[in-house]
């Protein structure tokens, strides 16, 4: 075998690192030490009328298979309607966001492309006890924004 090949890795249903960001519960599947920086895969369950709020990516595109709900993306100028089998990608240097606009969670399938920013929701997020537990109480903006900044992405201001 030669030095520079990769081991196949292979994550069982419930494995994976998890995370609370802004209210969703983020599993990272595959980070960027698994695939010599490539991608990151997570999957990601939203409540209904979650979501984060618009931001940029500067290093990064963002691929969202949606497995299951109704989801509403805005992408740049584009407002997209997204079901079960729908995908979204949101390349860097667009604002985007999502919210889930059904009654039920919604679970998407994300790549992020290269890899890295799962660094940023290991810093932002809350480790998780138990994933049918959110915490309780609103995301700190500000330390949201400031760790944003950080890892190359942007956050502005809600409008008023």
């Amino acid at each position: 075998m030669h030095s520079s090949e990769q081991e196949p890795l292979h994550v069982a249903p419930g494995e994976g690192e998890m995370r609370w960001v802004v209210g969703d519960l983020v599993t990272f599947k595959m980070v960027g030490e698994h695939t010599s920086g490539a991608f990151t895969l997570a999957v990601e369950i939203t409540p209904p009328q979650g979501g984060p709020p618009p931001h940029r990516h500067t290093h990064e595109d963002e691929t969202f298979y949606v497995v299951e709900g109704e989801l509403e993306f805005t992408v740049g100028r584009r407002t997209l309607s997204a079901s079960a089998g729908s995908v979204v990608y949101g390349p860097r240097g667009l604002m985007h966001s999502f919210r889930n606009v059904g009654t039920e969670h919604s679970r998407m399938v994300v790549v992020i492309t290269p890899a890295g920013l799962e660094r940023f929701f290991e810093e932002v997020g809350e480790p998780v006890e138990d994933p049918s537990s959110p915490p309780e109480g609103a995301p700190d903006v500000e330390r949201l924004v400031a760790l944003a900044r950080k890892y190359g992405m942007e956050i502005p201001p809600p409008s008023a």
